[in-house]
C-alpha cells in the first residue's frame, strides 16, 4: 500500500512478549540463572522489526491493566477467563521494556487503558498530522482503527492488510466492528455477546442496518428480514439490548488515552549502547544477538 503520508509502526508489544513466552525454549538464563526466554524472543522480533522496517516513528505499547482497565470498573467478568502472568513472565515484561527503551523506541503503558487503546489513541492523535499507521499486531480487535491509508500487520505470519481486508476475514467494515464484537462477542476478553447471535448473524444484522444503535432503534423490522431465526433474534435483542449497548464499551477502542499527540514524541530516538551494552551481559546474550544489537544502536 503506499501513500505519501509519513508512516508510523505501532507495536502490539505484549503479544509478542506472550508469543516468545510460548513459543522459546526455556534454556535461556540470565547471570542470576533466572529464566529469560521471553526476553530472547521478542528482542529477536524487534531486532527484525527495525531491520525490515527502518522506521522514523515508532512506539511499542505493553499492557500494565490486565485487572485495573477501565473497562473492568464497567464489566468486572472483562478478561476473567485469563490468568495474571506468573512472576517470571512479569519480570521479563520489565526487561523488554527495558530493551525497547534501550533501543530508542517510545514506550506507551498505562494502568488504565490496555495496549490497544493506547495504539489506537495514538494513531488517532497523529493522523491529525498527515499520518498513516500500520499496526503491528494479529488481533482481530485492531480492525476497528484502519482508515484509508493504514494498514495491519500480522508479522508472524507476514500477512499485511487494509480496510477492505478487514471485511474480507470478518464481513463487516472497520467502522463496524467494535458493534460485530458486542453482538457476536468475544471468548478471549470473555464478552459473551447477545445470546443466540453469532458471526454470521451478527455482520448480517449490521449489513442491513448499519450499526448497533440503527439496529436497536430498529429491532421490530429484524423478523422481516432474511435471515435465518430472525424472530427469535428480534426478541433476543430486545431482551438484551442494553447490555448489547454495555458489551459495545468494552469491545471499542479507546481513542482518549493519555498519549502523546505531537510526532516529534514517537520520533525513534538515538539508541543507548552503554544501556544495551549492560542488559546484553546482564542476559547473557550470545554474539549473534550482541552483533545485531550494536548495529541497530549504532
Amino acid at each position: 500500500m503506499t501513500s505519501d503520508k509519513s508512516t508510523v509502526h505501532l507495536v502490539d508489544g505484549s503479544l509478542y512478549v506472550f508469543r516468545a513466552w510460548h513459543s522459546m525454549p526455556d534454556e535461556f538464563q540470565d547471570v542470576d540463572g533466572r529464566p529469560i526466554n521471553a526476553v530472547h524472543g521478542f528482542t529477536r522480533f524487534l531486532c527484525e522489526l527495525l531491520e525490515k522496517t527502518r522506521p522514523q516513528h515508532v512506539a511499542v505499547a505493553f499492557d500494565a491493566s490486565l485487572t485495573t482497565s477501565f473497562r473492568n470498573a464497567i464489566y468486572p467478568k472483562y478478561k476473567a477467563n485469563r490468568e495474571l502472568p506468573p512472576p517470571d513472565l512479569e519480570r521479563q515484561f520489565v526487561i523488554c521494556r527495558q530493551i525497547t527503551q534501550a533501543l530508542g523506541i517510545p514506550v506507551l503503558i498505562d494502568h488504565s487503558f490496555e495496549a490497544d487503546d493506547l495504539i489506537g489513541s495514538a494513531l488517532w492523535s497523529l493522523r491529525a498530522h498527515d499520518f498513516r499507521g500500520v499496526i503491528v499486531s494479529a488481533d482481530k480487535d485492531f480492525g476497528q482503527l484502519l482508515g484509508e491509508h493504514d494498514e495491519q500487520w500480522d508479522y508472524a505470519r507476514n500477512l499485511r492488510w487494509g480496510p477492505a481486508g478487514v471485511f474480507e476475514k470478518i464481513g463487516v467494515h472497520p467502522h463496524q466492528v467494535a458493534d460485530f464484537l458486542a453482538l457476536s462477542g468475544d471468548a478471549v476478553d470473555n464478552i459473551p455477546g447477545v445470546p443466540g447471535i453469532g458471526a454470521k448473524t451478527a455482520a448480517a444484522l449490521l449489513a442491513h442496518f448499519g450499526s448497533l444503535d440503527e439496529l436497536l432503534d430498529r429491532v421490530d423490522e429484524i423478523p422481516f428480514l432474511r435471515i435465518r431465526g430472525a424472530v427469535s433474534c428480534a426478541v433476543k435483542l430486545k431482551e438484551h439490548a442494553e447490555v448489547a449497548r454495555l458489551y459495545r464499551r468494552l469491545t471499542r477502542i479507546a481513542l482518549d488515552a493519555p498519549v502523546p499527540i505531537q510526532p516529534a514524541a514517537l520520533a525513534r530516538l538515538k539508541p543507548e549502547w552503554t544501556i544495551m551494552e549492560e542488559l546484553c551481559e546482564r542476559l547473557r546474550f550470545g554474539p549473534m544477538t550482541r552483533s545485531r544489537l550494536r548495529l541497530l544502536c549504532g
